[in-house]
């Protein structure tokens, strides 16, 4: 009938593959509107069609535990069990994330644990976000490399319990896988690589060439200039032109000179009495009635 595993499928990991998912969870997918709707009668070429129009990712959600479509084709895929090589483009195609999202999915429940290191890994540069739908049927916001890491190092992802991975350490020892190496390694290796070469470029622009070398070097047979000459023209040059500062002192220095004489003569004058009547004299000179007032004053006076 409609929910029976292809009778061409091969066990895996010793079940049959619907077996993977959950008793409670497989009857609610049958029972769903989806499956009964979109999922019946679909072959490995359909289910690309399909998966092209998810819009999110989850398991269950609700009280009632509704399917998301996203969960109805995993189980689709499990009972059609298709190839590995449309499971590989499913994970390469870069165009439809849920698409490669899905595919990553079926690789972790049906893959070896080589498989799902060789294929899932890569998926780790894959930063873009995709919604996811929690079990209160609320939408979440993550991204497709964190996706990943859940399939590789959680037990349960949208509500299906994922088969034992052997451990990466193992496998490695056993030589069955190489060491992987994250892009940030590489992105590392990339800014010392070009670190070092910068240094390398400094340390030769630092480095003078030969050329340099044989220009610095100085020619003997040609004359040098001795400083001496420069020093003796410098000094010739300072008296054809004065600064005016200095001239400027020179002019007031005989006049203040002179000034001080004055006042020395004129303070010795006054002290002697004759020099009090002629100073007197000069002074009343200018104008002739004063000075014939003071003349007979000093008649009066001498009655």
């Amino acid at each position: 009938m409609a929910n029976r595993t292809v009778k061409d499928a091969h066990s895996i990991h010793g079940t049959n593959p619907q077996y993977l998912v959950e008793k409670i969870i497989r009857t609610r997918i049958y029972e769903s509107k989806y499956w009964k709707e979109e999922c019946f009668g679909l072959t490995a070429e359909l289910v690309v069609d399909k998966a092209m129009e998810l819009r999110f990712v989850g398991g269950v959600y609700g009280g009632n535990i509704k399917p998301t479509p996203f969960l109805c084709l995993t189980l689709k895929m499990l009972q059609i069990q298709p190839e590995k090589d449309i499971i590989v483009e499913f994970i390469k195609n870069e165009d439809f994330k849920y698409v490669r999202m899905l595919g990553a999915l079926y690789m972790r429940l049906t893959g070896t644990a080589i498989d799902c290191y060789k294929y899932l890994e890569p998926l780790y540069n894959d930063y873009r976000k995709i919604k996811s739908q929690n079990r209160n049927g609320e939408f979440e916001l993550m991204h497709v490399d964190e996706f990943i890491d859940e399939l590789l190092h959680s037990e349960r992802v949208c509500d299906i319990i994922l088969p034992r991975l052997q451990k990466r350490y193992v496998l490695e020892e056993a030589e069955q896988l190489e060491p992987r190496v994250s892009a940030l390694e590489e992105d590392m290796d990339d800014v010392e690589s070009s670190e070092e070469e910068e240094e390398e470029d400094e340390k030769l622009e630092r480095v003078p060439s030969p050329d340099h070398r044989r220009r610095s070097y100085r020619d003997l047979d040609k004359p040098r200039r001795s400083p001496t000459l420069r020093y003796r023209r410098s000094r010739s040059r300072s008296p054809r032109s004065p600064s005016p500062r200095r001239e400027r002192h020179r002019s007031k220095s005989p006049r203040r000179h002179r000034s001080r004489s004055r006042d020395r003569r004129h303070r010795s004058r006054s002290k002697s009495p004759g020099h009090h009547r002629s100073h007197r004299h000069r002074s009343h000179s200018k104008s002739p009635e004063r000075s014939k007032k003071s003349h007979k004053k000093s008649r009066r006076g001498n009655e």
